[in-house]
């Protein structure tokens, strides 16, 4: 069986509560096999800094029913140690998704790679604060 690149990624938000609204974005990526959610889990810090890790089951009833049709079979590949160790510089009164998925689109491309004979050299993603940066760089310079 053939895996397209894994990804970790941890989302920030401000507040301690979870909403949906980040769920239709990520059905649409689902739907159109751009990823396959591998494993999700959810951390809270309240104003005094305690840190709490949550599962798909542990969130509010609406919120739940958004997010778990989202994650197929949850692998049990991020651990509760795993967030709360990401999530110890968040700020206080602040809420953050920690999530492993995988890059369905890429699977073609990286069996034609793998049968090639070629390896990954590099992959590094950029920020997109950081591609915005330079981009306004030149403009920047010009003025």
């Amino acid at each position: 069986m053939s895996f397209g690149p894994i990804e970790l990624l941890m989302l920030r938000f401000p507040g301690n509560r979870f909403t949906g609204k980040v769920a239709p974005a990520l059905t649409d990526l689902i739907d159109s096999d751009t990823i396959r959610v591998i494993d999700i889990l959810f951390a809270s810090k309240d104003k005094d800094g305690t840190l709490a890790v949550f599962e798909i089951n542990d969130l509010d009833d609406e919120v739940y029913e958004l997010y778990d049709p989202l994650v197929g079979d949850v692998s049990g590949l991020l651990s509760a140690d795993d967030l709360q160790h990401l999530a110890s510089d968040m700020e206080n009164n602040s809420s953050a998704a920690l999530m492993l998925f995988e890059n369905t689109w890429a699977i073609r491309f990286v069996e034609a790679v793998a049968d090639a004979g070629g390896e990954v050299m590099l992959n590094e993603r950029i920020p997109r604060a950081v591609v915005e940066a330079a981009l306004r760089e030149p403009e920047e310079a010009q003025a």
